[in-house]
């Protein structure tokens, strides 16, 4: 009887260290913002109405108050503390037509046709 309980107690033990193992906790990975590609920038043109460029790009993540001609975009692509993509693009009106933006894609800044 007692080899039976030594048996047992002897699996419990081993079962329980190979289940201490430390691997690695899945990530999930997180978009955040609008994601913008290559395609949606090409199509903006100075001279475009608000309501054209909001059906290009879609609608701003931040629409400030104090300055409602300034519409940003923003793209975050995370895993984990692992940052894969950051895009910051900065689109500015005047009278509600596009004049100008500032940002990119890769971290280049894209000039205005």
């Amino acid at each position: 009887m007692t080899k039976s309980i030594k048996t047992l107690l002897f699996l419990a033990v081993i079962l329980t260290l190979t289940s201490c193992g430390w691997p690695q906790l899945f990530q999930v990975i997180i978009n955040q913002g609008n994601l913008v590609d290559d395609e949606m920038l090409g199509k903006l043109e100075v001279g475009m109405t608000e309501s054209q460029v909001r059906y290009v790009m879609g609608t701003p993540l931040v629409s400030d108050t104090f300055y409602p001609d300034r519409w940003d975009y923003y793209t975050s692509i995370t895993q984990g503390e692992t940052v894969y993509t950051e895009t910051k693009i900065t689109l500015y009106f005047e009278e509600g037509l596009l004049v100008k933006w500032e940002g990119g894609l890769h971290g280049e800044d894209l000039e205005p046709k």
